[in-house]
């Protein structure tokens, strides 16, 4: 499984990337906005930190907008994947840039038939929102084994990006369910490196060593 970073701070992507496990970054407006910079300045430095699949929002909500605006940033670098929010219009788009060999990643998905649409314009990613849908009372993990398995009937190659991941246990079912990539905010990262036991033993191996210093 990839593991990708949702983030727009770069000191947060900086620090990251010092663990070598981080494979890209998701952006979107909001995260974005939380910098107080503009989306293209932001989108290069990342593309300057990590190499890797870095996904860029486009705001237009109409078919030609989406293209206009995703062309802009594809310029940026050749990692900028093009995020499109899944409707008719985003999946209109989705055609002219898969027809144009520009990675995408369809956003906001909730459904497995949402995902089947994305899958059949050739969208390079999926983003299936788990963690919103466990808000609302929705198995957001049984969606993604939907997906896997409607993916796997057709030999679809759109990667499954686990998004809006909430704690460690939503990555571990995540990987279980056979998600392509996991995206999650730096506190969930750090969170998969946690267990009280290799707390516990860490604690104990370190005075044992020095008590046999005292020796």
């Amino acid at each position: 499984m990839e593991f990708f970073l949702d983030t727009g701070l770069i000191e947060e992507i900086k620090e990251a990337a010092k663990w070598g496990i981080i494979d890209g970054v998701t952006t979107n407006p909001t995260l974005i906005a939380k910098t107080g910079r503009k989306q293209q300045d932001v989108i290069k430095e990342i593309c300057a930190i990590i190499d890797g699949p870095i996904s860029a929002e486009v705001i237009a909500t109409d078919v030609d907008g989406m293209i206009s605006e995703g062309k802009e940033l594809a310029k940026i670098h050749p990692n900028v994947v093009i995020k499109l929010p899944m409707t008719i219009a985003g999946i209109t788009a989705l055609k002219w840039f898969s027809d144009n060999k520009i990675k995408t990643n369809l956003t906001l998905v909730f459904s497995s038939n949402q995902a089947l649409l994305a899958a059949k314009n050739g969208a390079t990613y999926v983003s299936p929102f788990i963690g919103r849908l466990d808000d609302i009372g929705h198995d957001g993990m049984a969606l993604i084994d939907e997906i896997r398995r409607v993916f796997d009937n057709y030999g679809f190659q759109t990667k499954i990006l686990a998004a809006s991941i909430r704690h460690s246990t939503h990555v571990r079912d995540a990987a279980l369910a056979g998600a392509d990539v996991s995206t999650m905010p730096i506190s969930v990262v750090k969170a998969l490196f946690m267990h009280p036991l290799t707390d516990k033993g860490l604690a104990s191996f370190l005075a044992d060593h020095a008590k046999s210093q005292l020796k």
